[in-house]
């Protein structure tokens, strides 16, 4: 066998070796990164997706944290907080978990919570929340009746320039569109604790409370907002 073809040969089975060695260190890459174990990690905002890339979590900060994500589809909408954001089986907001606070230089606080579940291709439909705001504190479990938007004409308005955004959801949301809150159960700014019955207009027709100095009562409404019962009948 001549020199050339013995360097030939030697190169061969080097680059052989070679080829076998890569393999053999990324699949133990591959296998080793199918799960990890960590003691403590820093970290800006988390996706959690499908095998086919689709998401179903989003945990972010209040830099990173996403605007509506519709099919996969980012589209503006502004959120200043922190939180964590739930995803149908076609990529597309369905609920989410927020939450904030803070004081100002004039020792004003705000402060909230927001767990909340989506109807399909919709906004809102139960939410439980609680926080503060102008030195009111509240907390509660609300069931909201959402108008039957199609999801297209809200991303559209969505890709509109941003006061035309907020002008063209307003009217979107607006008159019969309007979401309608039909029960709140909870602690109100007053002290008091409540159960509020709500029609399919929003309007209050029965109200279970106990006042903030611990006065029980019950009132049934008409659609006018008038008391037309009550228990008791006459205040002590």
């Amino acid at each position: 066998m001549d020199r050339t073809a013995l360097m030939q040969r030697v190169l061969l089975v080097y680059s052989g070796v070679l080829t076998l060695v890569l393999c053999i260190v990324l699949l133990t890459a591959s296998t080793n990164a199918k799960k990890a174990s960590f003691d403590e990690i820093d970290v800006r905002r988390i996706n959690v997706i499908e095998p086919d890339g689709t998401v179903r979590l989003i945990l972010s900060n209040k830099a990173d944290f996403p605007g509506l994500i519709v099919k996969g589809k980012e589209y503006p909408h502004e959120r200043q907080t922190a939180g964590m954001l739930f995803f149908d089986d076609e990529g597309t907001e369905n609920g989410g978990l927020i939450f904030g606070g803070s004081k100002d230089k004039n020792g004003k606080v705000e402060s909230w919570g927001h767990l909340s579940f989506d109807q399909y291709q919709g906004d809102q439909v139960t939410v439980v929340e609680g926080g503060e705001s102008d030195g009111q504190r509240y907390a509660g479990i609300k069931f909201i009746d959402q108008p039957d938007i199609p999801i297209n004409v809200v991303t559209d308005a969505l890709k509109l320039p941003d006061e035309q955004r907020r002008s063209r959801l307003r009217e979107i949301y607006s008159g019969k569109n309007k979401a309608q809150t039909r029960v709140f159960l909870g602690k109100e700014a007053d002290h008091g604790a409540a159960l509020d019955l709500r029609d399919a207009e929003g309007r209050d027709r029965i109200i279970v409370k106990v006042a903030g100095d611990g006065t029980p009562s019950m009132q049934f409404l008409d659609e006018h907002g008038k008391v037309v019962a009550k228990f008791p009948k006459e205040e002590r």
